[in-house]
């Protein structure tokens, strides 16, 4: 059985999440992206197979290379799950802005009768 990984599977390990963050401005290499971490070529090649299977990146050959960029509208994905949360907490601060304005009324109007 088969079992495709989720992209929050893929965004778990940091060693992915640095290897996202490398590749958002420009695609690279495996080699390019190995010589910014302690750790083998084919470590790497095994990270961007996982952001692969996840749709996170896809290879693009130049030439004889191989390049790896970042797709854009899977990351989207991530930002549109993440947004339910980024509202609820809007929300909570704005409850808590609206009771901390009020405790400041409050001591306003109690320090103006003595």
């Amino acid at each position: 059985m088969n079992t495709r990984r989720d992209i929050f599977q893929a965004i778990a390990d940091p060693t992915r999440r640095a290897i996202i963050t490398l590749i958002a401005v420009h695609a690279m290499t495996p080699n390019a992206i190995a010589e910014h971490f302690d750790s083998t070529r084919q470590a790497v090649s095994k990270h961007l197979q996982i952001l692969m299977e996840c749709d996170l990146v896809k290879p693009k050959p130049v030439g004889r290379e191989i390049y790896y960029q970042l797709e854009i509208d899977k990351m989207k994905e991530i930002d549109k799950w993440l947004n339910q949360f980024r509202k609820i907490w809007e929300n909570r601060f704005n409850q808590l802005d609206d009771v901390l304005l009020k405790l400041k009324n409050k001591k306003n109007e109690t320090s103006l009768i003595f």
